[in-house]
């Protein structure tokens, strides 16, 4: 897809106005409710359907079907961040009223960031044909590792603070309590962080590193970088309502390092397919439309084995529970 400069700046334009109504929109501080983000859930997805239509509309088919499975795949993965999420919030004893201000900054770190990390993709790939090699191999090493870790039966996890994050509260301090909606104050005379600053840098940082897998990902499935930013700003502009809406159902998704596992398995295969395709072997390439297809069906499958898988727990739990109300009544009797 051949983008100019000013459909670049009007695209970016376009996103930050979305973001900044966004902000205003919620800019008082306040508990989020199951309502408000359901809509605002509905009406990013429904953004984001649109600007793919709009592709399509456009004449753009092969770039509206990469817009499609790379923004699907991107929302998928995001998944995942909001068990980080939920981690840091609690690490930090984050207010339920500022937990949507923390999320909105966090998120604009990210996507930053990222866009950084797509920039450096772009330029590598449009270079060296091989990186897909490298690309492809990593995918298929993380979604071994993903099984591996849904396997495993650990502990509950807990959120430990990068060193970068160590750095700059050793460099400029930290306050005891938090201040509102204040990033930094003074004590002592020192201008220092309040935790809601730190809790922002810590959700922007730590994307970073579902970034190392989410980047390869989507360029395994397109080389655009415009497909790829802005399947990206669509997938994490809404990752913050995402968050307070399924918030209470992340641990009935227990599957779902299977399902991703499957997917970055699958674009991990079809990226090293394109690389052999590049080097002049004759393989069989993965469709666009095969891709879109089995990454759908496999969060399908995924989310209704979870669902079916924790009802059946919970009914294990309950009849558990009653047999052992039923014992201990038959003794005091």
């Amino acid at each position: 897809m051949d983008v100019s400069w000013t459909l670049w700046a009007l695209t970016i334009l376009g996103l930050s106005a979305l973001i900044a109504v966004d902000f205003f929109i919620g800019r008082k501080p306040h508990d989020v409710s199951t309502k408000e983000a359901g809509v605002w859930t509905v009406v990013w997805i429904a953004l984001a359907a649109l600007f793919g239509l709009g592709l399509l509309v456009a004449g753009e088919t092969q770039a509206s079907g990469e817009f499609f499975a790379g923004f699907i795949t991107e929302k998928s993965l995001s998944v995942d961040n909001l068990f980080v999420f939920v981690l840091i919030m609690a690490k930090f004893s984050v207010p339920s009223h500022l937990q949507q201000r923390v999320l909105l900054f966090g998120v604009l770190i990210a996507l930053v960031l990222r866009a950084i990390f797509i920039a450096a993709g772009a330029a590598v790939i449009a270079n060296f044909s091989w990186v897909f090699y490298i690309f492809g191999a990593f995918l298929i090493f993380t979604a071994w590792k993903l099984i591996q870790e849904a396997r495993a039966d650990e502990e509950e996890e807990e959120f430990e603070e990068n060193r970068l994050l160590k750095t700059i509260e050793r460099r400029f301090g930290v306050a005891d309590r938090y201040h509102g909606t204040k990033l930094f104050i003074r004590n002592n005379g020192k201008r220092v962080l309040t935790p809601l600053m730190v809790v922002m840098l810590a959700i922007g940082t730590t994307d970073v590193l579902f970034a190392l897998d989410s980047i390869p990902a989507i360029f395994g499935l397109t080389q655009d970088p415009y497909i790829v930013f802005t399947a990206n700003a669509f997938a994490l502009m809404g990752l913050r309502q995402l968050y307070f809406l399924i918030g209470g159902l992340l641990k009935k998704l227990v599957h779902l390092s299977y399902g991703l596992s499957v997917i970055l398995g699958f674009i991990g295969v079809k990226l090293v397919l394109h690389a052999l395709h590049e080097s002049g072997v004759h393989v069989p390439e993965i469709s666009i439309p095969v891709s879109l297809g089995v990454i759908c069906g496999v969060l399908v499958i995924t989310t209704i084995t979870s669902l079916l898988a924790t009802r059946k727990q919970a009914a294990a739990e309950s009849a558990k529970a009653q047999d052992g109300a039923d014992k201990g009544a038959g003794i005091d009797a």
